[in-house]
């Protein structure tokens, strides 16, 4: 398929892009889309929760009175976890959340996001991102000029141009990430995806790596 190619001033340019059909109009599969998202959120977990068990906590662990003999119910030490001071029982512990999924998956849900934001008209295209300074006023004038105020955007380029990074770091909404690193969750996500050229060549391999 053939999509409009736009310069960063708004304007449509007279060349078109083309979109390979395998990535941008395939069938989106949902449930990798859901074990891809699922996993990249987990992953961002820290997982360093911590209390102290019974064996953890400040005290002796000595029986404090003899099991018979005092009418007073048996107590084997003074800090389980049914006593004031005592420790926690069954609470968490430093884990890991991450969860793995194949290639393959992660594959298929990059596809499938790109194909549903494609079918939806949430692409665009730019000639690239290049820009002479550090303004962040420069890329609310690109937004503007693309009438996607107030919208999520998510940017991507296969060469970062650290000019562009530093000016859209500070805009509410407005993420940049290289082609190759994109999370799928970030695609879904964006009200709009704006790719450069670079990167439309690299998705359009994407079937083949």
């Amino acid at each position: 398929m053939k999509l409009d190619l736009y310069n960063k001033k708004g304007k449509k340019l007279s060349r078109k892009i083309n979109l390979d059909k395998n990535i941008f109009e395939a069938e989106p599969n949902e449930h990798c889309l859901y074990l891809a998202v699922k996993s990249e959120l987990a992953g961002r977990r820290q997982g360093t929760s911590k209390t102290k068990s019974k064996s953890e906590v400040r005290g002796t662990g000595a029986k404090p009175f003899k099991q018979k003999g005092t009418g007073r119910a048996r107590v084997g030490r003074l800090r389980n976890p049914s006593r004031v001071h005592g420790g926690t029982a069954f609470g968490p512990s430093p884990r890991s959340y991450d969860l793995k999924i194949n290639k393959k998956v992660k594959k298929i849900a990059r596809i499938s996001a790109l194909s549903s934001k494609c079918s939806s008209g949430n692409i665009l295209v730019l000639d690239n991102f290049n820009i002479s300074d550090i303004k962040t006023k420069n890329v609310e004038t690109i937004i503007k000029s693309l009438k996607l105020s107030d919208k999520k955007i998510t940017f991507l380029c296969q060469e970062t141009d650290s000019n562009f990074y530093l000016s859209c770091r500070n805009l509410k909404g407005i993420n940049l990430f290289r082609a190759q690193d994109v999370p799928i969750h970030q695609l879904m996500d964006a009200n709009t995806l704006i790719l450069d050229e670079l990167s439309v060549d690299y998705f359009n391999k994407l079937k083949n790596n």
